[in-house]
């Protein structure tokens, strides 16, 4: 349901031409980009691999989480050949952004107020999230394709959008078992709270393109499109779905593995749960032109090997799982 609505939305989004200038219609206001910007800058923790794929260097970058020089993980690095300027992770240092003298400022995934909006406008036009849509909702095809239009690389976008399409189809045509089945993406935060992603997220959408579907309760739980909702310890049987996706950035599953009642919830019980550690944690959690490739042989695998039907199977054979 919301997979589907999620691309009308994208669709009806006013803006008015790839041509500049260009107006870009949010949930702020309107910007106006008068001329093809050469010099990008991203507030966003992921926002600089879709202008990396898109053949330009940001000259901002927040270093988002993980130990990598320039906030860049594999699948990105390699492409940046320039010195930018880095943005600590949550901060919108606005001093640091003026020096890095943007033609346009990206924040697509990010929480913004009104006041902090305006004081970026002062420095470049800013693009952010169209109204009615939540900070961290847009979907890892609308983060691309709105990256490409601020920045006159449309076409480039839609190949790189086509190609990851045209992946998805291939694992939700190989797989037609999967379809219809209900799964879950969830996490353990650092103060211990158990957390699920919903419809909202663009890693549920990842399983929503491939066959699998989110349970109504959850995106019910979601009513503010917030794209993540905790769950007490209490409730932890919302997790008997078909199929349990766990993610953990850290490389440290001793939390989930000590979670209160996972020995008792049925994905664990039967086999049907996949732990993802760092790096397709990240590439998933990144959502870019980039970093979804990157994901998606081991995605499959760990979903193929939690799905065998086999409760002994053993989570040494899984990738990049614990």
């Amino acid at each position: 349901m919301f997979a589907a609505s999620t691309a009308l939305i994208f669709l009806s989004m006013p803006v008015l031409a790839q041509e500049f200038p260009l107006e870009i219609e949010h949930k702020f206001g309107v910007t106006r980009i008068e001329e093809q910007p050469q010099r990008v800058a991203t507030v966003d923790g992921n926002g600089a691999d879709n202008i990396l794929a898109l053949g330009l260097q940001p000259v901002t970058i927040e270093d988002w989480y993980g130990d990598y020089e320039h906030g860049l993980w594999p699948w990105a690095s390699p492409l940046l050949t320039t010195e930018p300027v880095m943005l600590e992770r949550g901060n919108l240092d606005f001093e640091r952004i003026v020096t890095s003298d943007p033609d346009v400022i990206l924040s697509l995934y990010n929480s913004m107020s009104n006041e902090e909006y305006e004081k970026l406008s002062e420095i470049a036009p800013v693009v952010a999230v169209p109204a009615d849509r939540g900070d961290w909702s847009l979907s890892w095809r609308e983060r691309a394709t709105l990256t490409g239009l601020a920045t006159g690389k449309l076409d480039q976008a839609q190949d790189g959008i086509e190609a990851i399409d045209a992946r998805l189809a291939e694992i939700a045509d190989a797989h037609p078992e999967w379809q219809g089945k209900t799964a879950l993406i969830a996490w353990i935060s650092r103060d211990g709270q158990l957390g699920v992603y919903s419809s909202h997220d663009s890693r549920t959408q990842l399983l929503e393109q491939i066959g699998f579907v989110t349970p109504d309760e959850i995106n019910a739980l979601d009513g503010e499109a917030t794209a993540s909702v905790t769950i007490s310890n209490e409730a932890i049987e919302i997790l008997n779905v078909d199929l349990l996706v766990w993610i953990d950035g850290d490389g440290d599953v001793s939390s989930i593995t000590e979670l209160p009642g996972r020995d008792f919830i049925e994905p664990h019980v039967d086999g049907r749960e996949v732990v993802f550690t760092k790096e397709v944690t990240g590439a998933l959690s990144y959502g870019s032109l980039l970093s979804l490739p990157y994901a998606f042989d081991r995605l499959e695998a760990g979903i193929v090997a939690a799905l065998d039907g086999d409760p002994s199977t053993n989570d040494d054979d899984r990738p990049d799982s614990w």
